[in-house]
């Protein structure tokens, strides 16, 4: 028996608000949609066209208030060909929530309030 991994969810309340995020801040496009029949919710799939692994944007109809991310310690990490751009690119865009410099990392945070962390590609 074996697993890989094939995506991650997270609940949004504006869904093109996070669709637009996830293309400007870390070039995802779209990969997939699905919509429940009677309209209740809709699933974004979005993807770094480079790995199959996919984050799932979860859309519910009569959501209205905002998510409670706890802590916020969960989230997902990408890497960067070249962190002092991708840093400069997203302070530019306002997004960064916290920094590590001592590491060479940091965290970006979407509309919703989950954080992604920015690493440098592994040498």
């Amino acid at each position: 028996m074996k697993f890989v991994f094939d995506h991650n969810n997270i609940n949004v309340l504006n869904l093109d608000k996070s669709i637009e995020f996830y293309k400007k801040a870390l070039g995802f496009k779209k990969t997939g949609r699905k919509e429940a029949e009677d309209k209740s919710f809709t699933l974004v799939f979005m993807g770094d066209g480079v790995k199959n692994y996919k984050i799932e944007l979860t859309w519910l109809r009569d959501r209205k208030e905002p998510y409670n991310l706890g802590d916020n310690e969960v989230h997902m990490a990408v890497r960067t060909d070249d962190i002092e751009a991708a840093h400069e690119y997203h302070k530019k865009m306002g997004c960064i929530c916290y920094e590590n410099k001592k590491m060479g990392l940091y965290f970006i945070s979407d509309p919703d309030g989950y954080w992604t962390e920015i690493l440098p590609v592994e040498s």
